[in-house]
């Protein structure tokens, strides 16, 4: 009965933490709200794109608007380009140009001669598509390694056998991490690391660092205080994961036309 308990407690955590981390990162959508003649209309704008015309859409707005999209090449000093927002199939589009992998626009829209979003334009960066064959596995074992960590912890603090579960978590980090990690950086954008020394891609850096906190756990199982250094590691783990996802990652500088 306590080892339901704990998982599903373990699990509750982790999609918590996960959903708190996509949501928050640059990737994910931007939802903007639309004011027109007292409506509301939610819509949500991208930020990342793969190697196609990136089509901003505004759902549901209706026929008898002015729209456009104004965009220009990230982080440059170049004009906004403007293109109009055209009807098709009942909902208003307007293309994003394709960049080069890594390649970032930084872009805004105009409905009604509003400006949205309202405080500063988006960025979104463009991709190569990731093959689902490496990505699923990689997003399953990298929340396995948070469930089995979380789970770990809660062994630890209510003084049961956690050596088994702590073996396991640092398994299944570095496979997640450190094999279909890269695996999945290099389909993306090329570089297999990004990270320390070589980059400041805050993905790889924080798997990095959680990474070796769990084997600072594993060369202190031997010693007395051991739990404390596997509750640290988890504490350290979940403060880490919580920062946004993509943060810092690989971009395409426009005057090298190089990615860095």
């Amino acid at each position: 009965m306590k080892n339901t308990v704990y998982w599903l407690l373990a699990v509750v955590i982790t999609l918590v933490l996960s959903i708190y981390q996509r949501m928050t990162g640059p990737t994910y959508p931007k939802k903007v709200t639309i004011e027109l003649t007292g409506e509301r209309y939610q819509i949500k704008l991208p930020r990342s794109g793969v190697q196609k015309d990136e089509i901003v859409t505004l759902k549901g707005v209706p026929q008898n608007v002015d729209a456009q999209l104004h965009y220009r090449r990230y982080p440059t000093s170049d004009d906004y380009m403007t293109v109009d927002f055209e009807r098709i199939d009942k909902e208003w589009q307007a293309a994003l140009p394709v960049q080069p992998v890594a390649g970032k626009l930084q872009y805004y829209i105009t409905v009604n001669g509003k400006d949205y979003p309202a405080d500063e334009p988006l960025v979104i960066r463009f991709r190569n598509d990731v093959p689902a064959s490496i990505l699923v596995p990689h997003i399953l074992l990298m929340f396995a390694a948070m469930l089995f960590a979380v789970y770990t912890f809660l062994l630890v603090v209510t003084r049961r056998q956690y050596k088994k579960w702590l073996w396991i978590t640092v398994g299944t980090l570095f496979v997640g991490g450190f094999i279909l990690g890269p695996l999945v950086q290099h389909a993306a954008f090329g570089p297999w690391w990004a990270g320390f020394p070589y980059g400041t891609d805050l993905t790889d850096n924080k798997t990095l660092l959680s990474f070796l906190f769990f084997v600072a756990a594993l060369a202190t199982l031997k010693w007395k205080y051991n739990k404390w250094v596997v509750g640290l590691a988890v504490l350290f783990m979940i403060a880490i994961f919580s920062i946004p996802h993509s943060a810092y990652g690989s971009e395409y500088d426009y005057t090298t036309q190089q990615i860095k």
